[in-house]
């Protein structure tokens, strides 16, 4: 059986779980094996303006639906909610996957009851337009068809790829997870200084924009690495190379590594305080 088979639910009905359902059914999956749970009435009835889903504000209906079944609340309520749903888990034996930044593998087995083919997710907000990057981890309990499908939904808004131990969540989430931000400020701080050289906002925003998204092209559909471009781009005593010189003088290497040395140590503590709820 392939995704469009399948049954999936959704625990909650955000950004996220709208972007999942929006490129499932764009990949060509029914409307109808699509199930959604949310306490608000208000979410639901937009989510059912955009697609025709199954929609309840019972979980336990949603969870026994599903033959997948997406974890898609903040993650301060995902243990009250995992707890909530565990019968019907135990009962139903979905595949679960959970899109919940810093929440253990662990700690949602426990919550859940124990025994769940879980796999945990760490999707980028890109993903709200289908151009997101997800990191996969499998529980023990996963098989290879399951896995399968965990791609085939994550898939669906973006790129997808695994690790291989679940300590390397930490690393993604710095890299990846909260990575988006970091590009935003280096595109505020081009577009600062473009319009103190003399560029109208608009221009100066545009130019950015236009050159990330150019460059991460570029790299993406390259066999080469970041540093081999980087350099290919490079003129010797050009203009490049004086910007990058004063970048590198500047301690900007040095800087990025603190800045993502400090991410993973938060996403650590941020999932010891949510494991301990």
């Amino acid at each position: 059986m392939t995704i469009k088979d399948r049954t999936i639910a959704f625990i909650g009905g955000g950004n996220m779980a709208r972007s999942l359902i929006g490129g499932l059914v764009s990949a060509g999956m029914s409307p109808d094996r699509i199930w959604v749970a949310d306490p608000d009435a208000g979410q639901l009835e937009m989510l059912r303006g955009q697609q025709p889903v199954h929609a309840t504000r019972d979980n336990d209906e949603a969870v026994l639906a599903a033959d997948v079944l997406v974890l898609a609340v903040k993650p301060q309520m995902l243990g009250e909610v995992a707890e909530g749903i565990r019968g019907a888990v135990q009962s139903a034996k979905p595949l679960v996957i959970s899109v919940a930044a810093g929440v253990r593998e662990p700690d949602l087995q426990r919550w859940l009851g124990g025994g769940v083919a879980l796999v945990r997710t760490m999707p980028n907000t890109p993903s709200l337009v289908q151009c997101g990057a997800t990191a996969l981890c499998a529980g023990p309990d996963v098989t290879t068809a399951q896995r399968e499908l965990a791609e085939n939904v994550m898939r669906a808004v973006g790129l997808t790829l695994w690790v291989e131990n679940e300590g390397q969540m930490d690393a993604v989430t710095a890299v990846s997870g909260s990575g988006p931000a970091y590009f935003f400020l280096l595109m505020e701080l081009m577009e600062e200084a473009g319009r103190s050289l003399g560029l109208t906002q608009k221009s100066a925003r545009l130019l950015a924009t236009q050159t990330a998204f150019g460059a991460a092209k570029m790299a993406l559909e390259s066999n080469e690495d970041a540093a081999t471009l980087r350099r290919r781009v490079t003129s010797p005593n050009g203009t490049t190379e004086r910007a990058l010189k004063i970048m590198e003088e500047g301690g900007m290497r040095e800087l990025i590594h603190k800045a993502l040395e400090g991410a993973r140590d938060r996403s650590r503590e941020l999932a010891d305080e949510l494991g301990g709820k």
